[in-house]
């Protein structure tokens, strides 16, 4: 159970530390208090996404805290202990969240840090809020047939149904896919092949291109190079005029220098590499123009080798590496041409097998429903009459749908008469949103009983009911908190006459800066609190006695015992910390 939440710095709440007990709790206060904004920091440390917007005006960070006691055995510890979360002896479970306005959100159990989805998934198995919108959500099937699965706990055959049919349709589309690529290619076929052959028959090679217009150079101007090489290899070494020696002299002057000035030996040494790079020239240009040979011959034979090679890269290129993939890619297709019946099989045995599949997962899933619409409907119709509905009767309809979705192989619709000689009709069609309500809280109430989840925030659940009606909606938040902690926001006396625990939300101007607080009535305040929410003058004597009226019939109904394993600790008195007697809040 929940046992306190700690708000600080969130919209218009400073500080604030909300107390809360076994039973019934139920939170009120004038519209605009900041009743809403504590559910918001609740779903907030329940792991919702948040932003820096929540955080209170000149603020830096934003951060709700709850402690939570576990009973002993709770399914919990194991799902803590993998993540290597303690729990203490006492059982004590601390949640925390911080936004920052950069945007930053962290998150900690009991002081480990952790993510916000193991944040959510942690606080899915402590507190389950309904809140308005699900009275709103009721007419839509798709809400209506969530509701029947978590009735009969079907979301393992739910989930292999969806996975079932994202595998049938990925098959379908490879199905697809390949049929149309193959017709494709069969009208490509005789193409292809031509564009093949012509490939092979030239058979391009990696680089050819460059080295084919290389060697046509030289072989196109071999006498031409022949020439030069033979004339720059004379002007080198040739004869007397050539540079090696002319540079007989330059060598005599710097053996003279080296002899008087030893420091400049280094100078004959660069002389000496820079003649020994000279005649190595010159023996290259002489092995060069010796290896130049005119061959008409060779040089037809590339050039039309060049031609056909261009030929392909005109068509197919503008490279080589171009041409060679198109002739892959042309391979390709014709090999799904040649080979495609034995793919298709395959792909269309596969899918047979994930329709199969499909099938016998949706067959289960539709008996699963089956079974459990007619006790969702007689359980939640059984609640009618104590709601104030007398000659209401909800009836879960399956209706088939016209092939196998991710959901299941039909649509759910709940419809119902709540009213006496009134037909059978779609939710939408005939509730008020008063009825909407009930119907919805009927719902919880009976998934209720399903759900190891300890705590349960009901958000203003009772909105469009009132009197007696109001009074019964009461009754049963008080069942439920029979076996469950409770919290129930609320406008309503007659909800409030009802609880166990009652704490009332204000917002008042401390300067200029507007501030929510909460603080627990008993006593006095609470007639107070009570005469309030009945409309009238809370200072007045008839006023207040009808709230004494109001509050004692509440109390003539005593909270049961909580069954073990609901979840729930032990009874505990309510903390007395900011609790006011005898004076309003």
């Amino acid at each position: 159970m929940l046992v306190e939440l700690r708000i600080r710095n969130v919209a218009v709440i400073d500080t604030v530390a909300l107390p809360l007990a076994v039973g019934l709790n139920v939170l009120t206060g004038e519209t605009g208090a900041g009743k809403s904004i504590i559910i918001g920091a609740l779903g907030m440390l329940l792991g919702e996404r948040v932003t820096s917007d929540r955080i209170r005006a000149g603020a830096d960070r934003a951060t709700v805290e709850g402690v939570f006691e576990l009973a002993a055995g709770h399914a919990l510890f194991t799902m803590l202990d993998e993540r290597g979360i303690e729990v203490g002896e006492e059982h004590t479970l601390v949640l925390k969240r911080e936004v920052s306005t950069g945007g930053r959100s962290r998150a900690w159990i009991n002081g480990s840090p952790v993510t916000a989805s193991a944040l959510a998934e942690i606080g899915a198995q402590l507190v389950s809020v309904h809140g308005q919108h699900e009275s709103r959500a009721l007419v839509d099937a798709d809400h209506q047939r969530d509701v029947l699965d978590e009735y009969v706990q079907g979301g393992a055959l739910r989930s292999e149904v969806a996975h079932a049919h994202a595998e049938l349709a990925r098959l379908r589309a490879s199905e697809r896919e390949l049929t149309t690529r193959r017709q494709d290619a069969v009208r490509r076929a005789d193409y292809l092949r031509f564009l093949s052959q012509e490939i092979a028959d030239v058979d391009p090679k990696p680089g050819e291109d460059e080295s084919l217009d290389a060697e046509i150079r030289r072989l196109a101007h071999a006498e031409e190079l022949q020439a030069l090489a033979a004339q720059a290899a004379g002007a080198i070494a040739g004869d007397e005029r050539a540079v090696l020696d002319r540079l007989t002299a330059v060598r005599r002057a710097l053996a003279n220098l080296t002899r008087i000035d030893p420091d400049l030996e280094r100078l004959t040494l660069g002389f000496d590499g820079a003649v020994y790079a000279l005649e190595e020239l010159a023996r290259e240009l002489e092995t060069y123009a010796e290896g130049i040979e005119a061959d008409p011959s060779r040089l037809r034979t590339l050039e039309r080798r060049r031609e056909a090679l261009q030929g392909v890269l005109r068509k197919y290129g503008p490279t080589i590496d171009e041409v060679r993939r198109t002739a892959d890619e042309a391979a390709a297709e014709l090999a799904l041409v040649d080979g495609h019946d034995a793919e298709l099989a395959a792909v269309v045995a596969e899918r047979d097998r994930a329709a199969q599949a499909l099938g016998d997962a949706a067959k289960r899933l539709s008996a699963l429903r089956r079974k459990g619409a007619g006790q969702l409907a007689a359980a939640v119709s059984e609640l009618f009459p104590e709601l104030g509905m007398v000659d209401g009767r909800l009836e879960v309809q399956l209706l088939a749908a016209d092939q196998i979705g991710p959901a299941g192989a039909e649509t759910v619709q709940f419809v119902a008469t709540l009213n006496a000689g009134m037909e059978l009709r779609p939710l939408g069609r005939i509730a008020s949103g008063g009825e909407l309500s009930r119907v919805m809280l009927a719902l919880s109430t009976v998934l209720a009983r399903l759900q190891q989840v300890p705590t349960l925030v009901f958000d203003e659940v009772d909105a469009g009911v009132g009197g007696a009606v109001a009074w019964q909606v009461g009754a049963l938040m008080r069942r439920v908190a029979a076996h469950h902690q409770v919290l129930a926001i609320s406008h309503l006396a007659q909800i409030g006459a009802r609880a166990q625990h009652h704490v009332v939300v204000t917002k008042s101007a401390v300067g200029t800066v507007t501030t929510s607080d909460t603080q627990v009535v008993v006593d006095d305040a609470r007639v107070v609190e009570i005469a309030r929410m009945l409309g009238g003058d809370a200072d007045r004597e008839v006023s207040r006695a009808h709230a004494r009226e109001l509050l004692a019939r509440g109390d003539d109904e005593q909270l049961p015992a909580a069954k073990s394993g609901a979840g729930v600790t032990k009874a505990a008195p309510a903390p007395r910390a900011n609790q006011r007697r005898g004076k309003p809040v």
